[in-house]
């Protein structure tokens, strides 16, 4: 994962750029680390995630699932992305293991969608020939056996599957299920992009395993609320968990 911040972070120079066949700069860097500004009674300001992380645990296991929402690109004459992932680490450590989708405008009424992986520190790669549109049911998980980690995405509603195995000594010190305003990075320099609108997503299927597999309300966990770099605006909101903590929306309130 990458540490965006609120716009200046160290990089890998390496990156991703999607639909790009070269890693030249500038890239579009999907997950960034957030910086955090934890408000107390289990919730949390970022300038790029909003959603939900676990903590206080060591992971084995993360998983959730979503459907995918439509980017609302009627109304920007700019590029604007919204990535919606669940991962391992990156809460509270400097590495990352995750993988989900975006919804993209690459301007006016010019929505984009596909699927991507990432092992920080290692560059993003989107997946090939895998078809995301909205409404689709996506679900992805994330798994670890000692030092291999598992990353998997299934399309439900096409049957669609994508699996690669890869080898980290990460801390797994947390679990994240996120929205998130991807990161456009030069070398070293970094700035949060625009927020596509993507109105509503709602996650389900929530769980996280250490030793047995909880909900997030099963482990110490946070509420994510990204804000701009001022703290004043409010750009995505997660809603509270479900009963069940399973459950949450979050919902697209500025670019």
């Amino acid at each position: 994962m990458r540490r965006a911040g609120f716009g200046v972070a160290l990089m890998s120079i390496a990156l991703f750029i999607p639909g790009a066949a070269s890693t030249a700069t500038p890239a579009i860097v999907h997950p960034a680390l957030p910086h955090i500004i934890h408000r107390g009674n289990g919730t949390a300001q970022s300038s790029n995630w909003s959603g939900y992380a676990a903590y206080n645990a060591t992971f084995s296991d993360v998983k959730g699932s979503w459907i995918q929402p439509a980017a609302n690109c009627s109304s920007t004459t700019t590029a604007q992305y919204a990535s919606f992932w669940v991962g391992l680490d990156g809460y509270k450590s400097s590495s990352v293991e995750q993988l989900g989708t975006d919804s993209d405008c690459a301007g006016r009424n010019k929505p984009s969608y596909y699927a991507w992986w990432e092992m920080y520190p290692n560059p993003s790669h989107q997946i090939s020939g895998f078809a995301v549109r909205p409404g689709d049911s996506i679900s992805a998980d994330v798994s670890r056996l000692a030092t291999l980690y598992t990353l998997t995405l299934v399309n439900n509603t096409t049957g669609q599957r994508f699996s690669t195995t890869q080898t980290s000594t990460a801390a797994n010190s947390s679990a994240e299920w996120v929205a998130e305003a991807p990161s456009q990075c030069i070398i070293v320099l970094c700035r949060v992009l625009p927020l596509a609108n993507f109105g509503t997503i709602t996650f389900t299927g929530s769980y996280a395993t250490s030793g047995t597999q909880k909900s997030i309300s099963g482990y110490a966990n946070d509420s994510i609320t990204m804000t701009d770099t001022t703290g004043t605006t409010v750009r995505a909101q997660p809603s509270g968990l479900s009963p069940d903590g399973t459950r949450f929306s979050d919902t697209w309130r500025h670019s």
